[in-house]
Protein backbone atom coordinates (compact mmCIF):
# COMPACT_ATOMS: atom_id res chain seq x y z
CA UNK A 1 0.00 0.00 0.00
CA UNK A 2 1.37 3.43 -1.47
CA UNK A 3 2.45 5.86 1.88
CA UNK A 4 -0.37 8.72 1.92
CA UNK A 5 1.12 12.18 2.20
CA UNK A 6 0.00 15.28 4.06
CA UNK A 7 0.81 19.03 3.17
CA UNK A 8 1.77 21.92 5.45
CA UNK A 9 1.93 25.54 4.49
CA UNK A 10 2.52 28.61 6.07
CA UNK A 11 2.37 31.43 4.06
CA UNK A 12 4.20 35.02 3.96
CA UNK A 13 2.45 37.51 2.74
CA UNK A 14 3.58 41.05 1.83
CA UNK A 15 1.14 44.33 1.39
CA UNK A 16 2.16 47.56 0.27
CA UNK A 17 0.13 49.75 2.29
CA UNK A 18 -2.01 52.45 0.92
CA UNK A 19 -0.20 55.37 2.59
CA UNK A 20 0.40 58.49 0.05
CA UNK A 21 4.15 58.72 0.67
CA UNK A 22 6.95 56.13 1.74
CA UNK A 23 7.47 54.75 4.92
CA UNK A 24 10.79 56.40 5.93
CA UNK A 25 10.73 59.92 3.12
CA UNK A 26 7.84 62.14 1.70
CA UNK A 27 8.55 60.65 -1.72
CA UNK A 28 4.81 59.63 -3.26
CA UNK A 29 4.19 55.60 -3.60
CA UNK A 30 1.50 56.40 -6.66
CA UNK A 31 2.06 52.80 -8.98
CA UNK A 32 3.64 53.64 -12.39
CA UNK A 33 5.71 56.70 -13.15
CA UNK A 34 8.80 57.11 -15.00
CA UNK A 35 11.42 55.14 -13.62
CA UNK A 36 13.33 56.80 -11.02
CA UNK A 37 10.66 59.69 -10.43
CA UNK A 38 9.71 58.95 -7.39
CA UNK A 39 12.90 59.13 -5.53
CA UNK A 40 14.97 61.25 -2.78
CA UNK A 41 18.05 60.56 -0.80
CA UNK A 42 16.52 58.37 1.82
CA UNK A 43 14.84 56.10 -0.69
CA UNK A 44 17.94 55.75 -2.75
CA UNK A 45 20.04 55.13 -0.15
CA UNK A 46 22.57 57.73 -0.18
CA UNK A 47 25.37 58.27 2.39
CA UNK A 48 23.82 60.53 5.42
CA UNK A 49 20.26 60.61 4.71
CA UNK A 50 18.07 60.44 7.53
CA UNK A 51 14.66 57.96 7.62
CA UNK A 52 11.52 59.48 9.28
CA UNK A 53 8.78 56.97 9.96
CA UNK A 54 5.45 57.87 8.48
CA UNK A 55 2.83 57.68 11.08
CA UNK A 56 -0.04 56.60 8.86
CA UNK A 57 2.03 53.27 8.38
CA UNK A 58 1.97 52.45 11.92
CA UNK A 59 -1.65 53.63 12.23
CA UNK A 60 -2.55 50.60 9.07
CA UNK A 61 -0.71 47.91 10.40
CA UNK A 62 -2.56 48.58 13.91
CA UNK A 63 -5.76 48.09 12.17
CA UNK A 64 -4.43 45.45 10.40
CA UNK A 65 -3.51 43.59 13.90
CA UNK A 66 -6.73 44.62 15.58
CA UNK A 67 -8.62 42.66 12.59
CA UNK A 68 -6.71 39.73 12.61
CA UNK A 69 -7.02 39.33 16.41
CA UNK A 70 -3.52 39.78 16.91
CA UNK A 71 -1.86 41.39 20.39
CA UNK A 72 -0.69 44.99 19.73
CA UNK A 73 2.86 45.38 20.90
CA UNK A 74 2.66 48.61 22.33
CA UNK A 75 6.68 48.89 22.48
CA UNK A 76 7.85 47.73 19.36
CA UNK A 77 11.05 48.76 17.18
CA UNK A 78 12.70 48.63 13.78
CA UNK A 79 15.96 46.66 13.01
CA UNK A 80 18.45 46.42 10.25
CA UNK A 81 18.17 43.37 7.97
CA UNK A 82 21.83 43.27 6.03
CA UNK A 83 22.19 41.68 2.50
CA UNK A 84 23.52 43.13 -1.00
CA UNK A 85 21.63 42.96 -3.48
CA UNK A 86 21.15 44.98 -6.72
CA UNK A 87 17.81 46.65 -6.07
CA UNK A 88 17.94 47.56 -1.98
CA UNK A 89 20.09 50.64 -2.01
CA UNK A 90 21.13 51.33 1.68
CA UNK A 91 22.73 47.24 1.53
CA UNK A 92 20.33 46.95 3.90
CA UNK A 93 16.39 46.94 4.65
CA UNK A 94 14.90 48.28 7.69
CA UNK A 95 12.48 45.76 9.04
CA UNK A 96 11.10 44.38 12.53
CA UNK A 97 12.59 41.29 13.96
CA UNK A 98 12.99 41.59 17.48
CA UNK A 99 9.94 43.45 18.10
CA UNK A 100 7.52 43.37 15.57
CA UNK A 101 4.20 45.64 15.79
CA UNK A 102 1.72 42.20 16.13
CA UNK A 103 1.72 38.91 17.06
CA UNK A 104 -0.18 36.01 18.34
CA UNK A 105 -3.33 36.78 15.59
CA UNK A 106 -5.73 33.98 13.64
CA UNK A 107 -8.31 34.35 11.38
CA UNK A 108 -11.02 31.82 10.25
CA UNK A 109 -11.58 30.73 6.72
CA UNK A 110 -14.16 28.56 5.59
CA UNK A 111 -13.89 26.05 3.06
CA UNK A 112 -15.71 22.69 1.75
CA UNK A 113 -14.69 21.29 4.88
CA UNK A 114 -15.86 23.50 6.83
CA UNK A 115 -14.33 26.44 9.17
CA UNK A 116 -10.96 26.57 10.42
CA UNK A 117 -8.68 28.79 12.08
CA UNK A 118 -5.33 29.79 10.80
CA UNK A 119 -2.99 31.13 13.61
CA UNK A 120 -1.09 34.39 12.47
CA UNK A 121 2.33 34.09 14.18
CA UNK A 122 3.55 37.88 13.83
CA UNK A 123 2.53 41.16 11.53
CA UNK A 124 5.70 43.54 11.05
CA UNK A 125 6.22 46.55 9.34
CA UNK A 126 9.32 46.94 6.87
CA UNK A 127 10.03 48.97 3.24
CA UNK A 128 10.23 47.60 -0.12
CA UNK A 129 12.75 47.18 -1.88
CA UNK A 130 13.54 48.82 -5.89
CA UNK A 131 12.36 46.53 -8.95
CA UNK A 132 15.36 45.26 -11.05
CA UNK A 133 14.55 45.35 -14.86
CA UNK A 134 16.00 42.58 -16.92
CA UNK A 135 16.84 43.54 -20.47
CA UNK A 136 17.50 40.67 -22.99
CA UNK A 137 18.10 42.64 -26.13
CA UNK A 138 20.85 44.92 -24.62
CA UNK A 139 21.50 41.92 -22.15
CA UNK A 140 21.38 44.18 -18.82
CA UNK A 141 19.69 44.54 -15.85
CA UNK A 142 17.65 48.06 -15.06
CA UNK A 143 16.81 49.48 -11.68
CA UNK A 144 13.82 51.06 -10.80
CA UNK A 145 13.99 52.72 -6.78
CA UNK A 146 10.09 54.32 -7.18
CA UNK A 147 8.95 51.41 -5.40
CA UNK A 148 12.10 51.70 -2.43
CA UNK A 149 11.09 53.27 0.58
CA UNK A 150 7.33 51.93 -0.16
CA UNK A 151 5.65 50.75 3.08
CA UNK A 152 4.92 47.28 3.65
CA UNK A 153 3.48 44.87 5.92
CA UNK A 154 4.53 41.48 6.09
CA UNK A 155 1.66 38.98 8.05
CA UNK A 156 3.92 35.56 8.66
CA UNK A 157 1.32 33.10 9.20
CA UNK A 158 1.70 29.73 11.51
CA UNK A 159 1.84 26.28 9.11
CA UNK A 160 -1.58 25.46 9.51
CA UNK A 161 -3.07 25.00 5.98
CA UNK A 162 -3.01 21.96 4.45
CA UNK A 163 -4.23 22.49 0.34
CA UNK A 164 -4.15 24.59 -2.00
CA UNK A 165 -7.95 25.67 -1.35
CA UNK A 166 -6.82 26.43 2.43
CA UNK A 167 -4.06 28.72 1.03
CA UNK A 168 -6.65 30.75 -1.06
CA UNK A 169 -9.68 31.26 1.48
CA UNK A 170 -6.97 32.33 4.06
CA UNK A 171 -5.39 34.96 1.16
CA UNK A 172 -9.07 35.86 0.03
CA UNK A 173 -10.16 36.71 3.74
CA UNK A 174 -6.70 38.45 4.32
CA UNK A 175 -7.05 40.41 1.35
CA UNK A 176 -11.09 41.52 2.27
CA UNK A 177 -9.58 42.40 5.70
CA UNK A 178 -7.35 44.87 4.38
CA UNK A 179 -9.48 46.09 1.76
CA UNK A 180 -12.37 46.90 3.61
CA UNK A 181 -9.84 48.95 6.38
CA UNK A 182 -8.17 50.61 3.57
CA UNK A 183 -4.93 49.65 3.98
CA UNK A 184 -4.04 48.76 0.68
CA UNK A 185 -5.88 47.65 -2.54
CA UNK A 186 -4.19 44.64 -2.43
CA UNK A 187 -4.28 44.23 -6.53
CA UNK A 188 -1.48 41.13 -6.79
CA UNK A 189 -1.49 42.27 -10.29
CA UNK A 190 0.41 45.41 -9.27
CA UNK A 191 2.12 43.61 -6.90
CA UNK A 192 0.60 45.30 -3.78
CA UNK A 193 0.06 42.06 -2.35
CA UNK A 194 2.87 39.22 -2.86
CA UNK A 195 2.92 36.04 -1.39
CA UNK A 196 5.52 33.23 -0.68
CA UNK A 197 4.80 29.91 -0.02
CA UNK A 198 6.60 28.11 2.59
CA UNK A 199 5.91 24.03 1.98
CA UNK A 200 7.16 21.23 3.42
CA UNK A 201 5.32 17.41 3.06
CA UNK A 202 4.93 14.89 5.51
CA UNK A 203 3.56 11.46 5.92
CA UNK A 204 0.13 11.26 7.29
CA UNK A 205 0.27 10.37 11.03
CA UNK A 206 3.79 11.98 11.64
CA UNK A 207 4.34 15.07 13.52
CA UNK A 208 7.26 16.07 12.48
CA UNK A 209 7.86 18.62 9.98
CA UNK A 210 9.26 18.17 6.66
CA UNK A 211 12.02 19.53 4.48
CA UNK A 212 10.42 23.04 3.75
CA UNK A 213 11.05 25.01 0.54
CA UNK A 214 10.15 28.31 -0.09
CA UNK A 215 8.20 29.75 -3.71
CA UNK A 216 8.41 33.39 -4.87
CA UNK A 217 7.13 35.04 -7.66
CA UNK A 218 3.30 34.05 -7.51
CA UNK A 219 0.89 37.14 -8.53
CA UNK A 220 -2.18 35.54 -8.77
CA UNK A 221 -4.52 33.13 -7.11
CA UNK A 222 -4.33 30.60 -10.71
CA UNK A 223 -0.72 30.43 -10.30
CA UNK A 224 -0.72 29.88 -6.58
CA UNK A 225 -2.88 27.10 -6.66
CA UNK A 226 -0.78 25.18 -9.33
CA UNK A 227 2.51 26.22 -7.80
CA UNK A 228 1.21 24.36 -4.49
CA UNK A 229 -0.05 21.60 -6.27
CA UNK A 230 3.49 21.64 -8.30
CA UNK A 231 5.84 21.34 -5.50
CA UNK A 232 3.31 18.80 -3.65
CA UNK A 233 4.04 16.65 -5.95
CA UNK A 234 8.02 17.38 -6.66
CA UNK A 235 8.41 16.97 -2.88
CA UNK A 236 6.35 13.62 -2.96
CA UNK A 237 8.43 12.09 -5.91
CA UNK A 238 11.77 12.98 -4.75
CA UNK A 239 10.78 11.01 -0.88
CA UNK A 240 9.49 8.27 -2.86
CA UNK A 241 12.57 7.65 -4.99
CA UNK A 242 14.44 8.15 -1.59
CA UNK A 243 16.24 11.72 -2.16
CA UNK A 244 16.28 14.28 0.09
CA UNK A 245 14.28 17.42 -0.40
CA UNK A 246 16.29 20.49 0.23
CA UNK A 247 15.53 23.27 2.25
CA UNK A 248 15.59 26.32 -0.99
CA UNK A 249 14.30 29.43 -2.36
CA UNK A 250 12.28 28.09 -5.49
CA UNK A 251 11.10 30.69 -7.96
CA UNK A 252 7.60 29.38 -9.92
CA UNK A 253 7.06 30.02 -13.71
CA UNK A 254 3.44 29.63 -14.29
CA UNK A 255 4.29 29.43 -18.00
CA UNK A 256 5.74 26.79 -17.57
CA UNK A 257 4.27 24.94 -14.80
CA UNK A 258 7.66 24.30 -12.80
CA UNK A 259 9.65 26.01 -10.06
CA UNK A 260 13.44 25.82 -9.91
CA UNK A 261 16.53 26.24 -7.40
CA UNK A 262 17.21 30.37 -6.79
CA UNK A 263 19.48 30.14 -3.71
CA UNK A 264 19.72 27.40 -0.49
CA UNK A 265 16.95 28.87 1.90
CA UNK A 266 19.29 31.71 4.71
CA UNK A 267 18.62 31.78 8.46
CA UNK A 268 17.81 34.80 10.25
CA UNK A 269 21.28 34.68 11.36
CA UNK A 270 22.94 34.83 7.91
CA UNK A 271 21.32 38.39 7.39
CA UNK A 272 22.72 40.09 10.66
CA UNK A 273 20.03 41.75 12.24
CA UNK A 274 20.83 44.76 14.41
CA UNK A 275 18.62 47.14 16.21
CA UNK A 276 18.12 50.23 13.61
CA UNK A 277 20.13 52.90 15.17
CA UNK A 278 18.46 55.71 12.99
CA UNK A 279 15.38 55.51 14.23
CA UNK A 280 13.47 55.93 18.15
CA UNK A 281 11.52 52.94 19.36
CA UNK A 282 7.57 52.95 18.83
CA UNK A 283 5.54 53.66 22.05
CA UNK A 284 1.60 53.30 20.85
CA UNK A 285 -0.56 54.90 23.83
CA UNK A 286 -3.61 52.95 24.90
CA UNK A 287 -5.37 55.55 23.83
CA UNK A 288 -3.88 55.47 20.20
CA UNK A 289 -5.09 52.48 19.96
CA UNK A 290 -8.49 53.07 21.06
CA UNK A 291 -9.03 55.89 18.22
CA UNK A 292 -7.99 53.36 16.02
CA UNK A 293 -10.41 50.43 16.96
CA UNK A 294 -13.61 53.60 16.99
CA UNK A 295 -12.45 54.03 13.17
CA UNK A 296 -12.20 50.27 12.28
CA UNK A 297 -15.26 49.84 9.25
CA UNK A 298 -17.90 46.96 9.18
CA UNK A 299 -15.74 44.05 8.01
CA UNK A 300 -17.32 41.36 5.28
CA UNK A 301 -18.38 39.27 7.79
CA UNK A 302 -20.23 41.14 9.82
CA UNK A 303 -21.73 42.71 6.65
CA UNK A 304 -22.96 39.77 5.12
CA UNK A 305 -25.10 39.10 8.71
CA UNK A 306 -26.39 42.45 8.23
CA UNK A 307 -27.49 42.13 5.07
CA UNK A 308 -29.16 38.65 6.07
CA UNK A 309 -31.33 40.70 8.35
CA UNK A 310 -32.20 43.66 6.57
CA UNK A 311 -32.22 42.87 2.67
CA UNK A 312 -34.70 40.42 0.75
CA UNK A 313 -32.03 38.74 -1.05
CA UNK A 314 -30.71 35.55 -1.68
CA UNK A 315 -26.97 34.13 0.00
CA UNK A 316 -25.19 33.90 -3.00
CA UNK A 317 -26.04 37.59 -4.31
CA UNK A 318 -24.67 38.65 -0.64
CA UNK A 319 -21.68 36.52 -0.76
CA UNK A 320 -20.43 38.23 -4.25
CA UNK A 321 -21.92 41.57 -3.00
CA UNK A 322 -19.56 41.72 0.01
CA UNK A 323 -16.58 40.26 -1.75
CA UNK A 324 -15.55 43.72 -2.91
CA UNK A 325 -15.98 46.89 -0.47
CA UNK A 326 -16.25 49.10 -3.85
CA UNK A 327 -19.48 46.93 -5.05
CA UNK A 328 -20.69 47.09 -0.99
CA UNK A 329 -20.46 50.70 -1.01
CA UNK A 330 -21.94 51.08 -4.17
CA UNK A 331 -25.15 48.71 -3.17
CA UNK A 332 -25.74 50.16 0.16
CA UNK A 333 -25.25 53.96 -0.98
CA UNK A 334 -27.96 53.62 -3.88
CA UNK A 335 -30.00 51.60 -1.72
CA UNK A 336 -30.08 55.24 0.43
CA UNK A 337 -31.12 56.99 -2.31
CA UNK A 338 -34.00 54.72 -3.59
CA UNK A 339 -35.08 51.94 -1.20
CA UNK A 340 -34.74 49.07 -3.47
CA UNK A 341 -32.36 46.77 -2.21
CA UNK A 342 -33.36 43.84 -4.62
CA UNK A 343 -33.52 46.19 -7.67
CA UNK A 344 -30.03 47.48 -7.27
CA UNK A 345 -28.91 43.95 -6.12
CA UNK A 346 -30.19 43.19 -9.70
CA UNK A 347 -28.46 45.76 -11.77
CA UNK A 348 -24.88 45.10 -9.74
CA UNK A 349 -25.60 41.16 -10.00
CA UNK A 350 -26.63 41.02 -13.96
CA UNK A 351 -25.57 43.95 -15.56
CA UNK A 352 -22.83 45.07 -13.85
CA UNK A 353 -20.87 42.13 -13.61
CA UNK A 354 -21.51 41.01 -16.99
CA UNK A 355 -19.70 44.21 -17.85
CA UNK A 356 -16.95 44.30 -15.84
CA UNK A 357 -16.14 40.72 -17.28
CA UNK A 358 -16.63 41.64 -20.49
CA UNK A 359 -14.13 44.70 -20.24
CA UNK A 360 -12.02 42.69 -18.18
CA UNK A 361 -12.19 44.71 -15.17
CA UNK A 362 -12.44 43.97 -11.66
CA UNK A 363 -15.62 45.60 -9.20
CA UNK A 364 -13.01 47.98 -8.00
CA UNK A 365 -12.70 50.07 -11.23
CA UNK A 366 -16.33 50.78 -11.19
CA UNK A 367 -16.70 54.39 -11.99
CA UNK A 368 -20.29 55.02 -11.91
CA UNK A 369 -21.97 56.84 -9.17
CA UNK A 370 -24.81 55.79 -6.87
CA UNK A 371 -26.69 58.77 -7.52
CA UNK A 372 -27.08 57.99 -11.39
CA UNK A 373 -27.97 54.28 -10.71
CA UNK A 374 -30.49 55.23 -8.16
CA UNK A 375 -32.11 57.49 -10.79
CA UNK A 376 -31.95 54.81 -13.78
CA UNK A 377 -34.01 53.03 -11.17
CA UNK A 378 -36.92 55.80 -10.58
CA UNK A 379 -36.78 56.12 -14.32
CA UNK A 380 -37.93 52.55 -15.32
CA UNK A 381 -40.50 52.68 -11.76
CA UNK A 382 -42.16 55.46 -13.04
CA UNK A 383 -42.57 54.17 -16.33
CA UNK A 384 -40.79 56.56 -18.29
CA UNK A 385 -38.60 54.06 -19.63
CA UNK A 386 -38.92 50.32 -19.73
CA UNK A 387 -36.51 47.61 -19.03
CA UNK A 388 -34.64 47.63 -22.59
CA UNK A 389 -34.01 51.12 -23.08
CA UNK A 390 -32.84 51.28 -19.39
CA UNK A 391 -29.99 48.08 -19.59
CA UNK A 392 -28.81 50.33 -23.19
CA UNK A 393 -28.66 53.34 -20.79
CA UNK A 394 -26.84 51.66 -18.12
CA UNK A 395 -24.09 50.28 -20.76
CA UNK A 396 -23.64 54.57 -20.72
CA UNK A 397 -23.54 55.01 -16.96
CA UNK A 398 -21.08 51.82 -16.52
CA UNK A 399 -18.76 53.72 -19.12
CA UNK A 400 -19.43 56.90 -18.75
CA UNK A 401 -21.30 58.20 -15.07
CA UNK A 402 -23.87 60.13 -17.00
CA UNK A 403 -27.27 61.26 -16.02
CA UNK A 404 -29.73 59.29 -17.14
CA UNK A 405 -32.51 61.80 -16.54
CA UNK A 406 -30.75 64.17 -18.81
CA UNK A 407 -29.43 61.28 -21.32
CA UNK A 408 -32.86 59.99 -21.84
CA UNK A 409 -34.32 63.32 -22.52
CA UNK A 410 -32.00 63.84 -25.31
CA UNK A 411 -31.56 60.89 -26.93
CA UNK A 412 -35.60 60.83 -27.26
CA UNK A 413 -35.64 57.18 -25.58
CA UNK A 414 -39.02 58.00 -23.22
CA UNK A 415 -41.39 55.14 -23.07
CA UNK A 416 -44.56 56.22 -25.84
CA UNK A 417 -47.51 56.38 -23.80
CA UNK A 418 -50.03 57.48 -27.20
CA UNK A 419 -51.99 54.51 -26.72
CA UNK A 420 -53.85 55.58 -30.70
CA UNK A 421 -50.53 55.62 -32.07
CA UNK A 422 -49.92 52.17 -29.99
CA UNK A 423 -53.09 50.23 -31.54
CA UNK A 424 -52.17 51.63 -35.10
CA UNK A 425 -48.52 50.17 -35.13
CA UNK A 426 -49.82 46.78 -33.68
CA UNK A 427 -52.32 46.81 -36.75
CA UNK A 428 -49.75 47.31 -38.95
CA UNK A 429 -47.84 44.64 -37.74
CA UNK A 430 -50.67 41.83 -37.60
CA UNK A 431 -51.55 42.80 -41.31
CA UNK A 432 -47.43 42.83 -42.40
CA UNK A 433 -47.30 39.45 -40.42
CA UNK A 434 -50.77 37.22 -41.56
CA UNK A 435 -47.85 33.94 -41.18
CA UNK A 436 -47.53 34.64 -37.51
CA UNK A 437 -51.08 35.44 -37.23
CA UNK A 438 -52.49 32.14 -38.45
CA UNK A 439 -49.43 30.46 -36.49
CA UNK A 440 -51.19 31.94 -33.36
CA UNK A 441 -54.31 31.03 -34.29
CA UNK A 442 -53.16 27.07 -34.58
CA UNK A 443 -51.88 27.26 -31.45
CA UNK A 444 -48.52 28.31 -31.98
CA UNK A 445 -48.14 30.77 -28.73
CA UNK A 446 -44.15 31.84 -29.64
CA UNK A 447 -46.07 33.43 -32.96
CA UNK A 448 -47.43 36.18 -30.04
CA UNK A 449 -43.75 36.62 -29.49
CA UNK A 450 -42.72 36.93 -32.80
CA UNK A 451 -45.24 40.09 -32.99
CA UNK A 452 -44.49 41.64 -29.75
CA UNK A 453 -40.72 41.69 -31.04
CA UNK A 454 -41.73 43.25 -34.46
CA UNK A 455 -44.06 45.99 -32.42
CA UNK A 456 -40.79 46.57 -30.14
CA UNK A 457 -38.90 47.22 -33.12
CA UNK A 458 -40.91 49.07 -34.60
CA UNK A 459 -40.87 51.34 -31.55
CA UNK A 460 -37.37 51.32 -30.80
CA UNK A 461 -37.56 49.43 -27.75
CA UNK A 462 -39.51 52.72 -26.80
CA UNK A 463 -42.77 51.05 -25.84
CA UNK A 464 -43.59 48.97 -22.21
CA UNK A 465 -43.85 45.28 -23.71
CA UNK A 466 -46.73 43.70 -21.30
CA UNK A 467 -48.92 46.97 -22.76
CA UNK A 468 -47.97 45.80 -26.72
CA UNK A 469 -48.73 41.98 -25.40
CA UNK A 470 -52.06 43.31 -23.93
CA UNK A 471 -52.94 45.38 -26.91
CA UNK A 472 -52.24 42.18 -29.94
CA UNK A 473 -54.29 39.52 -27.87
CA UNK A 474 -57.22 41.92 -27.96
CA UNK A 475 -56.94 42.72 -31.95
CA UNK A 476 -56.45 38.93 -32.50
CA UNK A 477 -59.32 38.47 -30.45
CA UNK A 478 -61.27 40.38 -32.37
CA UNK A 479 -59.92 39.48 -35.63
CA UNK A 480 -60.97 35.70 -34.92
Amino acid sequence: MSKQYETVIGLEVHVELATKTKIFCSCSTEFGGLPNAHTCPVCTGMPGSLPVLNKKVVEYAVAVGLATNCTINQYCKFDRKNYFYPDNPQNYQISQLYLPICQNGSIEIETTLGKKKIGIHEIHMEEDAGKLIHDEWEDCSLVDFNRSGVPLIEIVSEPDMRSAEEVIAYLDKLRLIIQYLGASDCKLQEGSMRADINLSVREIGTEKYGTRTEMKNLNSFKAITRAIEGERARQIELIEEGKAVVQETRRWDDNKEYSYAMRSKEDAKDYRYFPEPDLAPIDISNEWIQQIKEKQPELRDEKRLRYQKEYDIPEYDINILTSSKKLADIFENTIALCQKPKEVSNWLMVETMRLLKEEEKDPEDISFSPINLSKLIKLIETGVINRTVAKEVFEVIFREDIDPETYVEENGLKTVNDEGMLYRVVEEIIKANPQSVNDYYSGKTKALGFLVGQTMKQMKGKVDPGKVNKILLELLGREE
